[in-house]
């Protein structure tokens, strides 16, 4: 079994998330079997909906919290009419807008509010019970009710201080008592005074054998317990963005990125490393050479995979761009608005797709409406791409930090040439310069203006004087070495001493 630990997931989910689910489908190509373990709370969705949104299976899926209950992990059917028939013979009054309903009992000073799944279905996720203008309960559902929070006030505001968590008929299976950062849990048998000492009693509890294999895709706050729990397993560590600090490092010293230091201490009890570049593969072992005298097992496997190479059957839309990331500050999409808006000056029909969704939305949204661009620039929201990238002519990215690139990869597949800024892992992997797109050379000191001034000239560039014809077949040359079945063939090595 391949046990792969994470902290959370999401519906605007990282590049780590996205990654784990490819793995997991190469996995069960490859019929060994696989377990994906999230340790984060999920407070306002069902964590079932956020894996199977990206591929996971319900039984692939172990979530910390209701690890030591007997419910499993599954999508919300429970509904309004199962919470009505625990009311009793209560009178009461219902309203509902859209995902969101209310419950007021007359006379008792209690009303519940209820957040449903979507605003068409009865599905309850949860309910919030206020008494005397009070928050006092939240109790959470799937097909039955897996937890409640119970609250106090304190300063003005509702306070948490405990959660019950539960079994199928109901029983309380442990509590978690809560004081802000400290937290504590009581079973039946013993009290656990911290979350690393819950994630490492889960961890003793697998029973882990020599034949097991441990992948840590994030260490922070897990890391330490899942080593130190590991047994006999085999452990892995995945390494998903730069590991260390280039301007804090020098001939004697070197910076680790905070995410590896502990795991990169600790390297005489780690299997492997897992990068998903060979050029990281070889500065990570030269760099543990040179500063730790090391020299431990560091496997390249990249962490996505394509099934096949994307040909558009109808042409591709002149002069279109398409990039495709989480919203988030370190993507940059705003410099793309900007240089697209800059090289439509030269090329009139040139056009930009973004999709994905995050924090920065609304901050894009402006943008595109002081600029006046909203006619070329569009903002396409979270969609499957699959069979989006062949549509285009061109991908761009305005990142300055990929440690793989998963939507980079899955545009050469389509045949994508790609504009992008010459900084490690993810574009110097994908990018041949000007064979297949353009590299942007950048340095600390460059001003946010050059850089997107430096976009424009590369798309105008791509667009006026390239061959995209010869580029979109160099992008296909390299995507044959992402084939599903090449990397299914790494994976399969790697774990063969364990399956």
């Amino acid at each position: 079994m391949v046990y792969n630990f994470n902290l959370g997931i999401g519906w605007a989910s990282s590049g780590v998330e996205y990654a784990q689910a490819y793995r997991g489908n190469i996995l069960r190509r490859a019929g060994i079997d696989a377990k994906f373990i999230f340790t984060d709370m999920f407070p306002r969705e069902n964590i079932q909906h956020m894996t199977e949104n990206i591929g996971f299976q319900d039984s692939e899926i172990i979530w910390l919290y209701t690890f030591f209950t007997d419910t499993r992990i599954a999508p919300v059917t429970y509904t309004l009419g199962q919470l009505q028939n625990t009311f009793g013979n209560q009178n009461f009054t219902f309203e509902r807008e859209g995902k969101k309903a209310k419950y007021s009992f007359p006379g008792s000073g209690i009303y519940y509010t209820v957040y449903m799944v979507d605003d068409k279905s009865d599905r309850v996720h949860r309910v919030e019970m206020v008494s005397g203008g009070r928050l006092i309960r939240k109790d959470y559902f799937t097909y039955c009710r897996i937890y409640s929070e119970y609250y106090a006030p304190l300063d003005g505001e509702a306070h948490l201080y405990q959660r019950r968590f539960l079994n199928e008929d109901g029983t309380v299976a442990y509590e978690e008592i809560t004081d802000d950062d400290t937290v504590m849990y009581q079973f039946p048998d013993r009290l656990i005074g911290s979350k690393e000492e819950l994630v490492g009693r889960l961890v003793s509890s697998l029973n882990l054998t020599a034949e097991d294999t441990v992948i840590i895709d994030r260490t922070t706050g897990i890391g330490q317990a899942v080593m130190q729990n590991a047994g006999p397993a085999r452990l892995g560590i995945t390494i998903h963005a730069d590991h260390f600090s280039e301007s804090s490092t020098d001939e004697q010293n070197i910076l680790w990125n905070n995410y590896y230091e502990y795991s990169f201490a600790q390297y005489k009890h780690i299997s492997f490393y897992l990068t998903a570049t060979d050029d990281q593969n070889r500065l990570l072992r030269e760099q543990f050479k040179t500063y730790m005298g090391a020299e431990p097992d560091v496997v390249t496997i990249p962490v996505g995979s394509l099934d096949e190479l994307k040909v558009p059957e109808n042409g591709r839309k002149f002069h279109s761009l398409i990039t495709a990331s989480r919203l988030a500050s370190e993507k940059h999409v705003d410099w793309i608005i900007e240089a697209v808006t800059a090289a439509r000056e030269q090329i009139p029909d040139l056009t930009l797709d973004i999709y994905g969704k995050g924090g920065e939305e609304k901050a894009l949204e402006e943008l595109i409406g002081k600029l006046g661009c909203g006619g070329f620039v569009c903002l396409k929201g979270q969609k499957d791409l699959e069979e989006v990238y062949k549509r285009y002519e061109a991908y761009i990215s305005g990142s300055t930090s990929e440690g793989f690139g998963l939507t980079l990869m899955e545009a050469v597949g389509s045949g994508l040439p790609i504009i992008g800024f010459d900084v490690r892992y993810g574009n110097q992997n994908f990018i041949d310069d000007g064979q297949n797109g353009y590299k942007i050379p950048v340095h600390d000191r460059m001003e946010k203006k050059e850089r997107v001034e430096e976009l424009a000239r590369r798309i105008i560039r791509l667009f006026t004087e390239s061959d995209l014809e010869a580029f979109h077949q160099h992008s296909y040359e390299k995507a044959k070495g992402y084939l599903t079945e090449e990397v299914e063939k790494r994976w399969i090595k790697l774990l063969s001493p364990a399956i």
